[in-house]
């Protein structure tokens, strides 16, 4: 196994030792209990050889786990005097970012969150891999994920960003020419442009099987055409407000489109000293969302 990932749970355990109390130290370290409880599980499965006596009421030390505590204690006085070396590159807002998003929420968000960043700290680079792929962020070179879920990963620190739902929509003109739909059985007569994995649209009154002259992988591409007039698309709701706004795009069977049923969130890796970059940025994304006004 890696072997920073061994001295952290090593730094990890030592807390415990000393608090004898898994909320304790959960809650001085900044993490979550089921967190910690896991990383000292894997600490003694590295060593092979229980760490800790827990009952119900207790935890207590092993004589392997007092051995343990003190060669914990010695690396992480060397850990502190290292860290407080460095302390100075590392409380700087400078370097790299490695960030993965959806297409259609870096699109519209993630951009102009990183420009308005740029602007407060400049020295500050990104790299985006902007796609639907579930990193392991404890093993894949990724600092923040932002992703599409209402279940965010347990063994991560997440932060909810927006609810949204998924919008029926397309122009007045195509509309005008082909009629509006007033109930889900005459989107059987419409070009339905619908995404690869999604032939069938959850609507309140049922699940609908849809097709029409296209389909795609590419959210982008399907937005295109529903504003050249080319049918209708379901779609996040995020992603076309701006259109529906300036009536470019209108909204079909509203009442039928599933109400806040999906959420965007920030996650991260549990860690004991996360970068000063990582601390302000995730600051900001919440910031920035804190003071945009969404409607569904």
């Amino acid at each position: 196994m890696n072997e920073h990932k061994r001295i952290e749970r090593l730094i990890l355990f030592v807390e415990l030792a000393q608090q004898l109390n898994f909320t304790k130290a959960a809650e001085k370290l900044g993490i979550s209990k089921s967190y910690l409880s896991e990383q000292i599980k894997r600490l003694e499965n590295d060593l092979q050889c229980p760490l800790l006596v827990r009952t119900t009421r207790s935890v207590r030390l092993t004589q392997e786990g007092e051995r343990a505590l003190q060669q914990g204690l010695t690396i992480r006085s060397q850990v502190l005097l290292l860290e407080h070396s460095v302390s100075e590159q590392h409380d700087i807002v400078k370097g790299l970012l490695r960030l993965t998003a959806p297409k259609m929420f870096t699109e519209v968000y993630l951009f102009d969150i990183c420009q308005q960043f740029r602007q407060h700290y400049p020295e500050i680079r990104f790299e985006i891999n902007s796609s639907y792929t579930n990193f392991n962020l404890n093993q894949d070179d990724i600092d923040i994920a932002f992703r599409a879920t209402n279940t965010p990963p347990d063994n991560m620190v997440a932060k909810h960003l927006i609810s949204y739902q998924h919008d029926l929509v397309a122009t007045p003109d195509y509309l005008n020419q082909f009629g509006r739909p007033t109930n889900v059985s005459d989107l059987s007569d419409h070009q339905c442009l619908a995404t690869l994995h999604q032939t069938e649209w959850p609507l309140k009154s049922a699940n609908i099987d849809v097709s029409g002259w296209l389909s795609s992988n590419d959210n982008h591409l399907l937005k295109q055409q529903a504003m050249a007039g080319s049918g209708i698309i379901r779609i996040a709701s995020y992603y076309v407000a701006k259109e529906v706004d300036l009536g470019e795009l209108e909204r079909v069977l509203p009442e039928e489109c599933l109400q806040q049923g999906n959420s965007i969130y920030l996650f991260y890796p549990q860690v004991i000293y996360p970068a000063k970059k990582h601390q302000v940025f995730v600051k900001f994304v919440q910031a920035y969302f804190d003071g945009l006004s969404l409607t569904s």
